[in-house]
């Protein structure tokens, strides 16, 4: 199933590569094609001047000459389309709109509008070539992170690796693989300018890593031995080998590659009602330019005996008019590159957002929830006081989280880092989630955790009344024996982001923790956040997530959207239940990248601020668009049912307008500081 996967995603990254050189030549091509038709367009005009005695079915041939090398992709997607049954759409609009223009003027009294009807589908190759510049801008930005794919593993060992038949790898010096080809376990050496093709530990070197196709930050970071690498970083100065730890398909790159191809499935609201407003609109506006062909000169032929052809030469043109103003291009077009182009912006920044649909809500969030250890603080706990009787509880407590993933677990081992060549033997390791970790070290069972974890075996537990700090208690064999004293450190934007989030209107910041009330309460006045609950397990924040949505206590018209940020690891459940899920730090975390609908790709609280403000600015750019069009549209199309507008003015009112939108909606691409 994984070589599958991998097979896929190699199979993709070629398929983009090509993708976008076809683009290209496309564009190019395009250019061509509107300077070809624009110069043809003048020499059929100069034709018209200069023989003043051609007649209409000779002009007609005159023009046909560069209206088709305009027009014939657009006259194919429209025949297409009426093919496959579905006509009504932009392709179809100016067809018949162009294609009634060049006919009009072989009705009785009517003037030609050759000139005009090249110039439409002219201009309307025009406003397709800018959509394609744009949307091609807004994919190169999110490609960007495409290109972090790495081509080759420099292989130096191979881990346990299972060929197809069943035979294990064996071991090779030197052999450059595809990075798919390279099992967990395995060595591979990364030289000066290469990209790091899996994520794994350093074993050997030390170097400087580019993360800014991940994180969007510049400044490099060290890595040396025991350090973690990650997939798509740029290895800048020293020669380092590493050990892998993830499968190619399970790495950093993979996933995040994988994660912004997806983005796009997930329409916003406002992408979603163009889509329905436009399957409607086009065959409504088709059979209003119909019956304002027909009705009026009818209406006037039977009630005021006027001449019907006469008449039907004024309302037809009309009608044309109406049909060319009333093409949707502008909506269908702006509003969806609007929202892609603002989720390549902020990719740019290091923060992916997995679809148009978060967009939305990250633009209403009125309340951001934070989870404390790892999002506010940096999760490096240290080990600052030992409060104890008994001279070996620093020795037990690093003994029983040797297999601990907490931050707290890492501190005490830290603090004791002779305890796995010591001798002693550790069994019946169990972690009781929300409580802490019992064992056996050799014959003494030893328990280490929170208050609650010592009321459930009955250990008569003191409160440290000396140091401010997380509090880890210990027991020996049931009975109470001390305290260990752990700290850990604010981010140093922490405070900055509490600060913009108010800035931008966001009316409620609170901090959860499962950490003690006392620790909990120095952060949040260290930070300024509203409100604070401390002691809580995985479920109790799920469960406030949930009152806050209920409450509607913040939210305009009793509503709250709540954004929950977490690191990722221990808070899934939580960051799946809220409005917005948004995950700090979760390169590394499988939990993060599927929970989440945004994922912050540093360990900056503060992009969490600048999140929000470019999923709002975004939608301001749509809606700027949208009464833009509609606007423009419905003034011309009034103008245009009484007969004071011309040709000119449907076209500006349609591609014109369309390319404005377009050039706005670019704007959602410019980096927000």
């Amino acid at each position: 199933m994984e070589k599958e996967q991998c097979k896929c995603e190699k199979q993709h990254a070629h398929e983009h590569h090509h993708e976008h050189h076809h683009e290209h030549g496309e564009l190019h091509g395009q250019l061509w094609q509107i300077g070809i038709a624009a110069v043809l367009l003048v020499a059929a005009v100069m034709v018209e001047k200069c023989f003043p005695g051609l007649t209409t079915w000779q002009l007609l041939l005159v023009y046909l000459v560069p209206y088709l090398v305009a027009g014939h992709g657009t006259l194919r997607e429209a025949a297409e389309g009426i093919a496959h049954g579905d006509m009504f759409n932009e392709h179809f609009l100016m067809s018949v709109a162009t294609i009634g223009a060049l006919l009009i003027g072989f009705m009785p009294g009517a003037e030609t509008e050759f000139p005009e009807a090249v110039f439409v589908m002219l201009f309307f190759l025009v406003g397709e070539l800018f959509e394609e510049y744009a949307e091609g801008q807004s994919r190169q930005s999110i490609a960007q992170l495409m290109d972090v794919r790495p081509d080759v593993a420099h292989l130096v060992s191979r881990g346990l690796q299972i060929s197809d038949n069943g035979e294990k790898g064996k071991d090779v010096k030197g052999e450059d693989v595809s990075p798919e080809q390279v099992a967990v376990g395995s060595i591979i050496e990364i030289r000066p300018g290469e990209k790091v093709p899996l994520d794994g530990t350093v074993i050997e070197g030390a170097t400087s890593l580019d993360t800014a196709a991940l994180t969007g930050e510049s400044m490099p970071r060290d890595a040396g031995v025991g350090d973690t690498v990650l997939s798509g970083c740029i290895n800048l100065s020293g020669v380092i080998r590493v050990r892998t730890t993830k499968e190619y398909g399970e790495s950093t790159v993979a996933k995040i590659i994988r994660l912004v191809e997806n983005a796009g499935e997930h329409k916003s609201r406002s992408e979603a009602f163009i889509t329905r407003f436009a399957r409607v609109y086009t065959p409504v506006v088709v059979l209003a330019a119909l019956a304002l062909a027909i009705i009026p000169p009818l209406f006037s032929f039977f009630i005021y005996h006027l001449s019907f052809s006469e008449a039907l030469t004024t309302w037809l043109h009309r009608a044309l008019i109406f049909l060319v103003v009333s093409c949707p291009c502008a909506l269908v077009i702006s509003v969806p590159l609007t929202f892609f182009a603002g989720i390549g912006g902020a990719s740019r920044r290091g923060i992916l957002v997995k679809g148009a649909n978060y967009m939305d809500v990250l633009a209403k969030v009125d309340t951001v929830v934070f989870d404390k250890t790892g999002t506010l603080t940096q999760g490096q706990f240290a080990v600052e006081a030992v409060h104890s009787d008994e001279p070996d509880i620093l020795h037990l407590a690093a003994h029983v989280e040797h297999h601990s993933t907490h931050p707290i677990g890492a501190a005490l081992r830290e603090a004791y880092p002779d305890e796995s060549t010591d001798g002693c033997v550790v069994s019946d390791v169990t972690e009781v989630a929300g409580h802490g970790v019992r064992a056996k070290v050799g014959t003494v069972e030893v328990c280490v955790g929170n208050e609650k974890m010592m009321e459930a075996i009955g250990a008569k537990w003191t409160s440290c009344e000396h140091d401010t700090g997380t509090i880890v208690h210990v027991a020996i064999d049931g009975s109470y024996a001390g305290h260990i004293i752990t700290g850990d450190t604010l981010k140093t934007d922490s405070a900055e982001t509490i600060r913009q989030l108010r800035q931008l209107g966001v009316r409620r910041t609170v901090m959860l923790t499962g950490d003690h009330a006392d620790v909990a309460t120095v952060v949040a006045d260290n930070l300024g956040i509203d409100e604070w609950h401390a002691g809580l397990l995985p479920a109790d924040k799920a469960d406030y997530i949930d009152s806050l949505q209920t409450s509607g206590e913040t939210g305009v018209k009793g509503k709250t959207t709540v954004a929950f940020v977490g690191d990722g690891i221990n808070d899934a459940p939580v960051l799946a239940r809220a409005d917005v899920g948004i995950a700090m730090g979760g390169l590394g975390s499988d939990a993060a990248i599927e929970a989440a609908d945004v994922v912050i790709m540093d360990d900056k609280p503060s992009k969490v601020a600048t999140a929000i403000a470019i999923a709002r600015r975004t939608l301001r750019i749509a809606r700027e668009n949208v009464v833009m069009a509609i606007g423009v549209k419905v003034a011309v199309l009034l103008l245009a049912t009484v007969g004071l507008a011309t040709m000119w003015m449907a076209v500006f009112a349609d591609v014109g307008v369309t390319v404005l939108a377009v050039m706005n909606a670019m704007r959602a691409l410019r980096i927000v500081k």
